[in-house]
């Protein structure tokens, strides 16, 4: 495992209770080793021709390269937004026995 197989992948949900469903699932799939459930924020964005502000709850999920297909499926097929924020960052540098961690938690897959 090198250190740029890891990713810290963020995306946006409309509330707390989505948020942590699709918190949850990315961990019970074994697609994500660790999802942070940030506070509430304020998003603006130009949507459709038109500039929005919208109260989102951020997310930042630590995964793998070979685990993200999985991530990103999960992400699409339960997301409730028509086109979620889906932001793949790759880690330079960390510590390595977290990272080694993150690998091995994301190699499981659970059903």
């Amino acid at each position: 495992m090198s250190v740029s197989d890891v990713l810290l992948v963020l995306t946006n949900l409309p509330d707390a209770p989505a948020a942590e469903k699709l918190a949850r699932l990315l961990i019970e799939s074994g697609a994500a080793a660790c999802v942070n459930q940030l506070a509430p924020c304020t998003s603006t964005y130009r949507w459709q021709g038109k500039i929005e502000s919208a109260g989102e709850v951020p997310l930042l999920i630590k995964t793998t390269r070979s685990a993200y297909p999985r991530l990103e499926k999960l992400i699409r097929d339960v997301h409730p937004y028509e086109l979620p924020e889906i932001i793949a960052v790759p880690v330079d540098a960390g510590l390595p026995a977290y990272l080694g961690w993150v690998s091995d938690e994301t190699k499981i897959t659970k059903e």
